[in-house]
């Protein structure tokens, strides 16, 4: 029998304050939660795999609070950078994330941080959970001094330690990731590579090439296709004659995961990484999801699918509220501990955009700077012929 969940709730106020704003004390203790529970998730399709992740996931209350803040930080975030770049604050190219934050959560709950991981333009909620701060990707997205690439990557080009960045020339990142993976085994490391594509990058054809390298040298690589459903305006039935992407590495085995559910990516993931370690060599995934806006902003995403097809999806199958449901109904969290977590999450990224509208754009003298690690200074041409720029890594 479930136990009574007991909130013990003392708030104080007084008249003291600070510029002459009421303060106001709140302490809660939550007691009698659920330490963990067990789900069931949905069965993976697999491609010359004997077995599949397990039917079941077990989440620990801790693991879901984890989950659930960085999820949602990932959407209010993505929200933020909707609002700032029809503000015309945020220019260029910008691909956002929010409908498909399960996968980059589950993916990393499935690997290390000492693994590496590349994917293409949609590259924000990756930068997130490589260990970017929410800071530092809104000051790159208004190109400030203080943004991850320190204001010169913009959207699209975001990097960390072990994360190699948004690519914005389609499927490059694949062989690109594939030359990780070899460098992971030819310095004999227990780590993997991580190397993700959209739907729309799937029929390239340097992929199928980093397919056949990658199995011949049973390079510790996971290739992961992310099937939104559509490549910028185009359904995936209208662009692909197979849309079995998890059977497109044809000689490597592939399984096909529920994109939308955080557990489902995640222990198919382990599985995934399992096999890499284990020297069996590359192995595909296919996650299905979808993404809430356009291809980018630039598309208002509306004219190739209908607002009730999205509409449809936010409310069945939204990777956030199906994880907070489950934890609710579990006893693994309370509804006013879910809420604390949302408002610190939107003070969190209103802090961020307030920074990344002041902080300076980066100088002019500073433009040519890390073209090359740790190279000596040289001279670069500046913005017209006759000025010269130096340049330090």
């Amino acid at each position: 029998m479930r136990k009574m969940l007991t909130i013990i709730s003392n708030v104080l106020r007084g008249s003291a304050s600070r510029n002459g704003a009421r303060v106001v004390v709140s302490a809660r203790t939550y007691a009698d939660f659920t330490p963990q529970a067990t789900f069931d998730i949905k069965k993976c399709d697999l491609h010359k795999l004997d077995e599949g992740p397990p039917l079941q996931a077990v989440l620990s209350r801790e693991e879901g609070l984890q989950y659930y803040r960085t999820m949602q930080t990932m959407r209010r975030m993505e929200l933020k950078a909707d609002q700032l770049y029809k503000q015309k604050i945020i220019r260029g190219f910008c691909h956002l994330y929010d409908g498909q934050e399960a996968c980059a959560v589950g993916i990393e709950a499935g690997i290390n941080l000492s693994d590496h991981l590349i994917t293409a333009y949609r590259a924000h909620g990756y930068t997130l959970t490589r260990g970017g701060t929410v800071r530092e990707i809104m000051a790159e997205l208004t190109g400030r001094r203080g943004g991850i690439a320190k204001g010169k990557g913009g959207s699209m080009h975001m990097y960390t330690k072990h994360f190699y960045g948004g690519n914005g020339i389609v499927g490059a990142q694949v062989p690109l990731g594939a030359g990780v993976a070899l460098a992971c085994k030819y310095l004999g490391k227990n780590e993997l590579c991580v190397c993700l594509y959209g739907d729309g990058a799937a029929n390239q054809g340097q992929i199928f090439e980093t397919y056949n390298m990658a199995s011949l040298w049973k390079l510790p690589c996971i290739f992961i296709c992310e099937n939104n459903k559509y490549g910028m305006g185009t359904s995936v039935e209208r662009a692909a004659a197979s849309t079995d992407y998890y059977k497109r590495g044809d000689f490597i085995p592939g399984l096909r995961v529920d994109g939308m559910d955080v557990l489902c990516v995640r222990e198919a993931t382990k599985l995934a990484a399992e096999h890499c370690r284990s020297g069996k060599g590359p192995i595909l995934m296919e996650l299905q999801t979808y993404r809430y806006h356009g291809h980018s902003m630039s598309d208002p995403g509306v004219s190739y699918r209908t607002r009730d097809e999205i509409q449809e999806v936010r409310s069945k199958s939204d990777p956030i509220s199906m994880l907070k449901d489950r934890m609710l109904s579990n006893n693994m969290a309370s509804v006013e501990e879910l809420k604390e977590i949302d408002v610190e999450v939107r003070k969190e990224i209103e802090d961020a955009a307030q920074f990344a509208t002041t902080d300076p754009e980066p100088p002019l003298d500073d433009l040519c700077n890390h073209i090359f690690y740790n190279d000596p200074p040289m001279e670069v041409r500046g913005t017209n012929p006759w000025t010269k720029l130096k340049s330090v890594s």
